[in-house]
């Protein structure tokens, strides 16, 4: 049996970027407002997984996203730097899915994935930042779990030794295999791609994607079964659809207030001492400073 790692990624809207139209009357983020990228610590994660892969031979890295069909960008990005397979976990029920729901698909795709040594994610995603997914995850399967994971020690095929990152210190722990490690933003980032990789897995695509295309890449994943992205509904999963979705998600949105921050006019300073001095008149007139 290979040494098999899942890696759980999420494609979020930039929230960099976020704007008056960046969130739904009912509470759910607008992802057609905002452009979507790989979640930051996710990438993290993907690296941690890929220090796994470099330390034990013939290990594999499966990539597991939730969302709709343009989520598989993320998984195709993923093998471009190393990762050997992916699946998108895909349907129109799983929409408005809160941590809890979202933990309960999540759990049914990795226990279809059986037998694997890592469940590996980061820490937290952008859109939510609630840090819940990847423990809950763990709690559903029944797996120990390690958070803030900073720093791969040791692995072997029983046990894994982790450096964890904590608000005033860190903590070396080790756990027995399978394990659900959370990566914190202070691990290692993502290695670029590789471009013999990227010429590998340029033509990847889910069935959704191939309908959708205008050229037929029917011929080429048959060729070539490296290059199908599986896609996994509701009944592939054979999850109960009240726990899913907007219907299953016991966290309700209250409230929502948009803050767009803008500038009513912008001042050009040079390295002058009158400039200089007219700043910090300003600074400490508004309270920013004394």
């Amino acid at each position: 049996m290979s040494f098999r790692i899942i890696v759980l990624a999420k494609q979020v809207p930039d929230t960099r970027n976020v704007g008056k139209d960046a969130m739904k009357a009912d509470g759910t983020v607008n992802r057609a407002a905002l452009p979507a990228i790989f979640n930051p610590e996710d990438l993290h994660a993907l690296e941690m997984a890929l220090q796994f892969k470099d330390r034990i031979p013939g290990a594999e890295i499966v990539v597991l996203s939730m969302g709709p069909s343009r989520a598989a960008e993320i998984i195709r990005e993923a093998m471009y730097r190393g990762a050997d397979k992916g699946f998108l976990v895909t349907d129109r029920k799983f929409a408005g899915s809160d941590t809890l729901a979202t933990s309960y698909a999540l759990s049914l795709a990795v226990k279809k994935l059986e037998p694997y040594h890592v469940l590996i994610a980061g820490r937290q995603a952008i859109d939510g930042d609630t840090a819940q997914v990847g423990p809950q995850t763990a709690e559903k399967l029944g797996i120990p779990q390690l958070t803030y994971a900073e720093e791969l020690i040791a692995v072997d095929k029983k046990q894994v030794t982790i450096k964890r990152r904590l608000e005033r210190g860190i903590e070396t722990v080790k756990s027995p295999l399978p394990v659900c490690i959370t990566v914190h933003s202070s691990a290692e980032p993502c290695r670029p791609r590789n471009a013999k990789l990227l010429m590998k897995f340029k033509h990847a695509r889910t069935l959704t994607e191939l309908q959708e295309e205008t050229k037929d890449y029917t011929e080429l994943r048959h060729d070539r079964p490296y290059l199908n992205i599986e896609e996994w509904s509701v009944d592939d999963l054979q999850a109960d659809a009240t726990k899913l979705g907007l219907g299953g998600s016991p966290t309700k949105v209250k409230k929502i207030d948009n803050v767009v921050l803008q500038h009513k006019d912008s001042k050009v300073l040079t390295a002058s001492n009158s400039d200089i001095e007219w700043l910090m008149k300003e600074l400490i007139s508004s309270h920013v400073l004394g």
